[in-house]
């Protein structure tokens, strides 16, 4: 993947894409956002690739790793609270996607909670369920993870074909 790269959004915005080798205080608290528990983020930071989007400040993060040859996982995305839902989010994963298709990737995966507020924003980025672990949040996390009221207990696994 590239170190950065410039693109521009539908209303002609310059976006600046960052990789970055270590999570820095600065993007932690968004880090937190996308997995609330610490030491699940430190399990696969230290050998995924961290990735910031810029447009006027920081706005989204993403954390990338290999899983095998030709498969990558989407790992964390979160984007600044008051810039949800205005396409940051969207603009990330096209450029994952793209940077993955350009090192040979040919699937990309996310998991996530079993969330009303995720899976159809991952949906509308062109992801299909692949499949399911079941109770992940409840065995693996120190706490109960609630996403809109609901309590989380499934990962569920969606891939993109790249």
């Amino acid at each position: 993947m590239c170190s950065s790269t410039r693109i521009r959004d539908r209303e002609a915005q310059a976006w600046i894409f960052a990789e970055s080798s270590r999570a820095s205080g600065t993007f932690y608290p968004l880090l937190l956002l996308g997995d609330e528990q610490e030491d699940m983020i430190d399990r696969y930071l230290d050998r995924g690739t961290l990735l910031a989007l810029y447009d006027g400040g920081l706005r989204a993060v993403c954390v990338v790793t290999k899983e095998a040859p030709g498969v990558f996982e989407i790992k964390n995305l979160a984007v600044e609270p008051a810039f949800q839902r205005q396409g940051y989010g969207r603009a990330m994963v096209r450029h994952v996607a793209g940077a993955c298709r350009t090192v040979g990737g040919t699937c990309l995966l996310v998991g996530t909670g079993d969330s009303a507020l995720t899976l159809p924003f991952y949906r509308a980025c062109g992801f299909r369920e692949s499949h399911r672990v079941p109770n992940f949040f409840l065995q693996f996390y120190d706490h109960p993870i609630y996403e809109g009221g609901r309590l989380l207990s499934d990962m569920v696994y969606l891939s993109m074909e790249l």
